[in-house]
């Protein structure tokens, strides 16, 4: 399975800054034989064991501390699966807040239809009786 763009980026994301900020991590994660393929089949076959359908981040993020750290884990054939990310990645947040700091003639013209659907709503939801 490939697992999406959105999970695999925000899982490298994390690891890449723990290594920053941990020196025995970062050696940790440098290991040759470690990748992030297997990393995100490790944690798409552990949540698949556990039978749940939502984890915190820090218990996804502790999964692939885990992969990182063990040096004979079971990866677990690829899984079928679908996941979500609950969040932005940094890289994304950046563009979100730069694209809001600079409003164009399309994103008024946007606000302006959401508005006018609203209104009609609005007056549907009115009922007269009498």
């Amino acid at each position: 399975m490939k697992a999406s763009d959105g999970f695999k980026k925000t899982i490298k994301a994390y690891l890449d800054n723990r290594a920053k900020e941990d020196e025995l991590f970062a050696e940790t994660y440098a290991k040759p034989n470690k990748n992030i393929e297997d990393c995100i089949t490790y944690i798409l076959n552990s949540v698949q064991k556990s039978g749940c359908n939502g984890f915190d981040d820090d218990e996804i993020y502790s999964m692939a501390v885990h992969y990182y750290d063990e040096d004979n884990i079971d990866v677990g054939k690829p899984v079928n699966a679908k996941v979500v990310v609950n969040h932005k990645t940094e890289n994304k947040r950046d563009e979100d807040d730069n694209k809001a700091a600079k409003p164009t003639s399309e994103d008024k013209t946007v606000s302006t239809k959401k508005r006018t659907s609203k209104q009609k709503k609005e007056d549907v939801g009115q009922l007269v009786l009498f």
